[in-house]
């Protein structure tokens, strides 16, 4: 869509974006397959973006933040998809900066807001959302891990995994029982700050199909003794509550970076099938080649219209969880078919690493399943009709 500017854009932020791309494409892209054979962002990448501002970019200036909107970490999550640091830096920022420090600005006590998001924001403290457990999946009131009162502490068991962040985190925010009979009411969100914590363990950096440069990590918690004062908020059995709340900025923002990676997907496979050529001519002369293309084309573009329409929409506030669910799954699930449809149209090069189309088309996968599975995002639509 040439000359379109997204409605939830502004003056301000187009200058903000500039700022990001450029640091990304000096700060990072030059050391992406580095991360992507060590399978971690380094330290020093998150020091450099807290000094320019791109960590926490959301919170209030008095926590350390830029004092922006989400409309600010929207713009950071496009500009590292373009850019090719989505999968790592981009990965791990959107949990730590969109996700984490919401929790704490939105739920946390004073002392607490104070006491860790100015250090998120100049990242000295990397943050970690310890959801997942083995056998758990997207069902957070099934979680196992124990976090039992004694005296003004408590001690935390349990097992979490698919953890982004967890090899780099120093913060982890961990979902935990502390009434195993209460269910739902139950949970709690504990924050451990896990570099001085005897009894946490971090397991293996996981071997995935894609998102190479994103650690993702077993955790393991053996009595590991936290104060009473760092259950969020203050007061436990509030952990489901906040998870709900916080869980739809999380499916927005997983939708805007399919939205990216299609409309990246569908300018890679122009430009290739305009140079590519067969039986003596490119193959975008192809009809096959201009059908396929023209079916991509119009997903990302009804993509992108939906995207911004919801994006309008959460940073109003009248954003309800059931369209978050909507954007979420259906973006995802456009994203799969459409970059599967250009690797196809590269021939034998979208099977190569080398190639963007590649990369893309590894990463995307997980996008159905993160952030609640696609199936999870069905049956919370189904249930209002």
């Amino acid at each position: 869509m040439e000359g379109y500017v997204s409605p939830w854009m502004n003056e301000d932020l187009a200058i903000f974006r500039d700022q990001v791309r450029r640091f990304f494409e000096r700060e990072m892209v030059p050391h992406v397959e580095k991360w992507r054979k060590q399978h971690r962002v380094d330290r020093e990448a998150w020091l450099k973006a807290g000094e320019a501002g791109i960590l926490c970019a959301s919170i209030p200036e008095e926590y350390g933040g830029a004092g922006g909107t989400l409309a600010y970490e929207a713009v950071i999550a496009e500009e590292a998809a373009r850019t090719g640091v989505g999968s790592g830096f981009g990965a791990g920022n959107g949990v730590h900066s969109a996700i984490c420090a919401h929790y704490i600005l939105a739920y946390g006590t004073e002392e607490q807001k104070q006491r860790w998001l100015p250090k998120m924001a100049s990242g000295e403290m990397i943050c970690a959302v310890a959801m997942t457990e083995p056998g758990t999946g997207s069902d957070l009131q099934a979680v196992r891990t124990i976090a039992r009162r004694e005296g003004d502490d408590y001690l935390i068991s349990g097992q979490k995994t698919f953890i982004t962040n967890g090899q780099n985190a120093d913060l982890v925010i961990v979902v935990a029982k502390t009434d195993r009979e209460a269910a739902a009411h139950g949970i709690s969100l504990i924050v451990v700050e896990v570099n001085d914590a005897p009894g946490f363990r971090r397991g293996r950096n996981l071997e995935k199909i894609g998102m190479a440069d994103q650690d993702t990590s077993e955790l393991f918690f053996d009595d590991v003794r936290v104060p009473a004062q760092n259950v969020l908020g203050g007061a436990e059995g509030q952990g489901f509550m906040q998870l709900m709340q916080q869980l739809g900025w999380e499916r927005v923002s997983c939708a805007l970076g399919a939205v990216v990676c299609m409309e990246m997907a569908v300018k890679e496979t122009v430009k290739y099938t305009k140079e590519r050529k067969a039986f003596g001519k490119p193959i975008i002369h192809f009809q096959n080649t201009q059908f396929k293309l023209a079916e991509c084309k119009t997903a990302a573009v009804a993509a992108r219209i939906f995207i911004d329409n919801v994006m309008v929409r959460q940073l109003d506030g009248t954003l309800d969880p059931i369209t978050s669910a909507m954007v979420k799954w259906w973006c995802t699930e456009q994203n799969s078919k459409v970059v599967d449809e250009c690797l196809q149209l590269h021939g034998g090069y979208g099977y190569m690493m080398e190639y963007p189309i590649a990369r893309m088309w590894t990463d995307t996968r997980v996008q159905k399943i993160f952030a609640g599975t696609n199936e999870i995002m069905k049956m919370i639509i189904g249930r209002t009709l």
